[in-house]
C-alpha cells in the first residue's frame, strides 16, 4: 500500500508541478492533499497547453502572412527581372548599333591610334634602357600609362598626347648626339648616396672626376664601378671632363655598356701577377736578382775596362787598383827571370784576376735557365688545380677552371718574360768580361815576348 502510494505521489508531481518557476520536491501527507495537488496539477497543464495553442495559432498566422508577403516579393523581383532584361537587350542593341557607327567614324584613325598604343609601348622600354633617363628621369612612366590607356577602346589620345609622344622622341633623338653636363645622385660602393656632377656623352657612357661610372637600369639610378678600366680610358674620361669646349680624345663604348663592362674585367698586371702564385713570386725575385746582378755587374766591368785600356795604354806605369797593373807588377817582379818561368807567373796572375772578373756572371745564365723551368712548374701546377675543379664541379661552369688556367698560363709567361732578358743580359755582362781577358792576354802575351825579346839580345 505505501509502494502505490508514492508512486501516486510522484505522478502527482510529475503532472503538478511543470509551470512552477522553481521546481520543489512537494509530499502529501494525506490522500486528500494528494488529490488536491492532482487537481491543481491539471489545471496548470490545462492552462500552459490552453497557451501554447494559442501562441501556436497566432504563429502560424504570422507565418502564414509572411508567406504572402515573401510571394508578394517573388512577384515583384521577377517582374522587374522582366524590365531589367528587357532593358539590357535594348542596351546592348544601342551599344552595338553605336560601336558600329564609332567604327564608321573612326576609320583610319582606328590604325593611327594602335600605332600610337605600340610605339608609346616601344619606346617606354627604350627610354628605361637609356643613360638619357638619368638626366630626365620619369619619362618611361608617362609612356606606360598612355600605352595602358591607348589599350582600352573607350579612350581615346587627345592632341595634346599625341604631341607629347612626338616631343619625347624627337628629345631621345637630339639628346643622343649631344655631351651634356648634370648634377645627379650616386651611389658609392660602400652604399653611400651623394650628389656629383655627371658627364653624359650621348647615349652611351657616363664619366665623372673619377671616371666611367654606370646606369642601374632597373633601379634608375647611377653607380659607381667597382673598377676602372685601363689607364689609357680613365685618362680619357678624365679629360673629357676637365674640358670645357674643343674636342677631346675619349674611349667611347658604343655598345652602351658591354665592352665597358667587358675592359673592367680584364686584369690588371698586379693582378696577373698574383694569378701566379707562389711560382711567380719565386720566378719575379729571381727575375730582379738577376737583372740587379746584371746592371751592377756590367757598370763594375765598364769601370774596370776603362782602367785597364787607361793601363795598356801607360804600360810603364803599373798600378794595382787594374788586373793589368798587377800583371805588370808581376812582370816587372820577375823581369830577370827566363821567358818560361815569366810565362808561368804572369798566366798565374791572369788565374788570380779571372773569378774576380767572372763572378756572379754564371749566376745570371743560371738565373736564365731556371726560370722556364720555374715557369714550367707553375703550368703543371695550375693543370692539377684545373683537373681537381673538373674533378669536384664538372666542366659546366668554365669559371671553376679559370683560376688552375690562369696560373698555368701566367707562370709560363712569367718564366719566359724573366728568361729572355735574362739571356741578353748575360750575354752583354759575358762579352764585357771576355772583352778584358782578351786584353790581358793580348798584353801579357806582349810583356813575353818582349822579355824574350831581350832576353836573346
Amino acid at each position: 500500500m505505501k509502494t502505490l502510494w508514492t508512486s501516486i505521489a510522484l505522478f502527482a508531481i510529475t503532472l503538478g508541478f511543470q509551470a512552477q518557476a522553481a521546481e520543489q520536491e512537494v509530499q502529501a501527507k494525506s490522500l486528500a492533499e494528494l488529490l488536491q495537488l492532482v487537481k491543481d496539477g491539471k489545471v496548470v497543464n490545462a492552462r500552459v497547453n490552453e497557451r501554447r495553442e494559442q501562441a501556436f495559432v497566432a504563429d502560424k498566422s504570422r507565418q502564414q502572412g509572411e508567406v504572402r508577403k515573401a510571394q508578394r516579393e517573388q512577384a515583384n523581383e521577377e517582374a522587374r527581372s522582366e524590365r531589367l532584361e528587357a532593358q539590357f537587350e535594348r542596351n546592348e542593341q544601342d551599344i552595338a548599333a553605336k560601336q558600329e557607327i564609332l567604327a564608321k567614324r573612326l576609320g583610319s584613325l582606328r590604325e593611327l591610334f594602335g600605332v600610337l598604343q605600340q610605339v608609346a609601348g616601344d619606346t617606354q622600354g627604350v627610354f628605361e634602357g637609356s643613360i638619357i633617363s638619368a638626366e630626365f628621369p620619369g619619362r618611361g612612366e608617362w609612356l606606360g600609362e598612355f600605352a595602358k590607356s591607348m589599350g582600352k577602346s573607350s579612350k581615346l589620345a587627345t592632341i595634346e598626347e599625341i604631341e607629347r609622344l612626338w616631343y619625347e622622341l624627337q628629345r631621345e633623338m637630339t639628346e643622343s648626339a649631344k655631351v651634356s653636363r648634370f648634377t645627379a645622385e650616386m651611389i658609392k660602393l660602400d652604399g653611400e648616396r651623394v650628389q656629383q656632377e655627371v658627364i653624359r656623352i650621348g647615349s652611351y657612357n657616363l664619366v665623372t672626376a673619377d671616371g666611367y661610372v654606370t646606369y642601374d637600369i632597373e633601379n634608375q639610378l647611377i653607380k659607381e664601378l667597382p673598377k676602372q678600366p685601363e689607364s689609357r680610358f680613365v685618362d680619357s674620361a678624365e679629360a673629357l671632363f676637365a674640358a670645357g669646349s674643343g674636342y677631346v680624345p675619349f674611349g667611347l663604348d658604343p655598345t652602351r655598356g658591354q665592352l665597358l663592362a667587358l675592359q673592367i674585367q680584364v686584369p690588371t698586371l698586379e693582378e696577373r701577377i698574383h694569378q701566379g702564385g707562389i711560382p711567380g713570386y719565386v720566378i719575379i725575385g729571381l727575375g730582379i736578382i738577376a737583372l740587379i746582378i746584371a746592371v751592377v755587374k756590367f757598370v763594375s766591368l765598364s769601370l774596370l775596362g776603362m782602367k785597364v785600356s787607361g793601363q795598356a795604354k801607360n804600360a810603364g806605369n803599373a798600378s794595382t787598383d787594374n788586373p793589368l797593373g798587377r800583371i805588370i807588377s808581376v812582370y816587372q817582379e820577375n823581369s830577370d827571370v827566363d821567358s818560361e818561368t815569366l810565362q808561368l807567373k804572369i798566366d798565374e796572375a791572369i788565374l788570380k784576376e779571372q773569378p774576380a772578373i767572372n763572378r756572379f756572371v754564371g749566376f745570371i745564365k743560371i738565373i736564365s735557365m731556371v726560370a722556364p723551368l720555374l715557369g714550367l712548374l707553375g703550368t703543371v701546377i695550375g693543370m692539377i688545380v684545373t683537373f681537381q675543379a673538373i674533378t669536384l664541379f664538372g666542366t659546366g661552369d668554365p669559371k671553376t677552371m679559370a683560376g688552375g688556367i690562369s696560373q698555368a698560363l701566367i707562370t709560363t709567361v712569367l718564366g719566359l718574360t724573366v728568361a729572355i732578358p735574362t739571356v741578353l743580359l748575360h750575354y752583354f755582362v759575358h762579352s764585357r768580361a771576355q772583352s778584358i781577358m782578351q786584353v790581358l792576354n793580348e798584353q801579357s802575351g806582349g810583356l813575353i815576348a818582349e822579355h824574350a825579346e831581350q832576353a836573346g839580345k
